[in-house]
């Protein structure tokens, strides 16, 4: 049996109204990833992604704008190229003007968590000289201890293992 190459991207979705994240769903990041890269590339392009349904939103948050995508190993830098011309999604009826900032590609999801758990933290640290108040600042070294302890890691971790071994099965 032959296993079938996946790269992750770990993209995240900038909107100037917060609300509309909340807005979001899998299938409309998809629909707009696809019609990007066939707009951008033509067949050529939107052919791979949809081989073998390999091409898939495995995650998404709407609060924070994360979205894991996953998509055949040969063909990410053609998904990759496409990302800056996505300009807005159209999800229940909205459309929500928006643009994709590329964070990491990697070979599985777990380099990608690693790497969304540093970068969060790096995100808090840069916040915390700009808070206002005490309050604020303990929410935010909290969140910190939060991103950093190691029971959270392996809860997040198992969650991953299972999933990928949901995708090798």
């Amino acid at each position: 049996m032959v296993r079938i190459k996946s790269r992750h991207l770990l993209c995240e979705i900038n909107v100037t109204d917060r609300n509309c994240l909340l807005l979001l769903d899998d299938r409309a990041v998809l629909a707009a990833v696809k019609d990007t890269v066939l707009r951008m590339h033509g067949d050529y392009g939107a052919a791979p992604l949809c081989f073998l349904c390999v091409f898939l939103v495995k995650y998404l948050n709407a609060h924070t704008g994360i979205v894991f995508l996953r998509f055949p190993k040969n063909c990410y830098k053609l998904l990759w190229s496409a990302l800056p011309f996505i300009t807005s999604i159209e999800s229940r009826g909205h459309k929500i003007s928006c643009f994709f900032n590329c964070l990491h590609v990697g070979g599985t999801i777990r380099t990608c968590q690693k790497f969304l758990i540093r970068y969060n933290t790096q995100q808090l640290h840069r916040m915390l000289p700009k808070c206002k108040n005490e309050e604020e600042k303990q929410e935010i070294r909290q969140a910190i201890l939060n991103c950093s302890l190691l029971r959270g890691k392996k809860e997040a971790f198992e969650e991953a293992s299972e999933s990928e071994e949901d995708e090798e099965e």
